[in-house]
């Protein structure tokens, strides 16, 4: 019976942000602790680490953006684009092996060597744009796994959804021409929370049009209006869409505790989210879906929800 795969290694510790800085290496420290205090890693599939090739990387980016990145790098500058995007010497490596490892937990899922995946990578990608990183994020890693599986499994209708707090804004300028790749992103309202985009009348464009679907909730939004926001509009997309692959960017930072948005979930949350996209991916892609990790910033309840996201990928992978 294939198991859950896991992208999980001690190496995207050495993206070194500073000390003060919310996308820190102890998020992963913590996720690592609890996960394996909970015995939920040794029930995995640990995957190989691969770093992403220059042409796959050249197709969701910009040459320009990227030798921008790489120059950064190499002279020790402290940020990519905005201070927010904090770099070190190590940091372009390290987002090219998180945007390749996240296609190798594709390639295995659609090889049956394994049911589903998370990948707990770092740098995160919802928020980098094709030629500029944004909100700590340097390369797309949904969207290229996206292209990915386009280029080498010609798998067309892909659904991703992103219930990151902050608006995907990367993923979707990105994929918003694309008619066969439908962007879901619930998120905190932009007149409140970074980057101030996301809002409903976003749809798509050009040929993309209704392939964008963004929910955004008012600030103090909770379980209940998170349960409503999928019941009225998320399930209905999920069934509708007939995707063949899912893709899910995996922020926890709608959490009641974290500190950098105003909304209520609960740890519990994230175990109905989860058991919803499960539910769709078994209905229309043979369980095909890998997850991957964006936000969340207190170091509990990042890691609580991330072991409950975990625990019932595993669940699902062995029933």
């Amino acid at each position: 019976m294939a198991k859950t795969g896991l992208i999980l290694d001690d190496i995207f510790q050495h993206h070194l942000t500073g000390p003060d800085h919310p996308e820190r290496p102890g998020r992963l420290r913590r996720i690592t602790e609890t996960l394996t205090n909970r015995g939920l890693v040794d029930k995995c599939h640990r995957l190989t680490l691969r770093p992403l090739d220059s042409d796959a990387l050249k197709r969701t980016h910009t040459d320009e953006y990227v030798q921008r990145l790489i120059s950064a790098c190499e002279n020790s500058h402290p940020h990519i684009d905005t201070p927010d995007s904090a770099i070190c010497s190590r940091s372009y490596e390290l987002a090219l092996l998180a945007a390749g490892s996240v296609t190798e937990a594709v390639d295995r899922v659609i090889a049956g060597d394994i049911a589903n995946a998370f990948c707990a990578v770092r740098p995160p990608g919802h928020h980098a744009e094709r030629d500029r990183s944004m909100g700590f994020c340097m390369f797309a890693n949904a969207a290229i796994a996206v292209d990915h599986l386009r280029h080498k499994h010609n798998i067309n209708r892909v659904l991703i959804l992103d219930w990151d707090v902050h608006h995907g804004n990367g993923t979707q300028h990105i994929l918003e021409q694309d008619p066969n790749a439908m962007f879901i992103s619930i998120h905190g309202h932009p007149q409140h929370v970074y980057p101030g985009t996301g809002y409903a009348e976003e749809t798509g464009v050009g040929h993309g049009a209704g392939a964008t679907l963004n929910i955004p909730m008012p600030p103090a939004s909770g379980d209940p209006e998170y349960r409503d926001a999928f019941d009225k509009h998320i399930r209905r997309v999920l069934e509708s869409f007939h995707a063949e692959f899912i893709l899910v960017s995996a922020g926890f930072d709608a959490h009641r505790l974290d500190p950098l948005a105003p909304l209520n979930l609960e740890t519990e949350s994230y175990h109905w989210m989860t058991r919803t996209v499960l539910d769709a991916a078994d209905h229309h892609c043979a369980g095909r879906l890998v997850s991957l990790l964006e936000g969340g910033y207190h170091l509990d309840a990042l890691a609580d929800s991330v072991a409950t996201h975990l625990a019932l990928l595993i669940a699902r992978a062995d029933s």
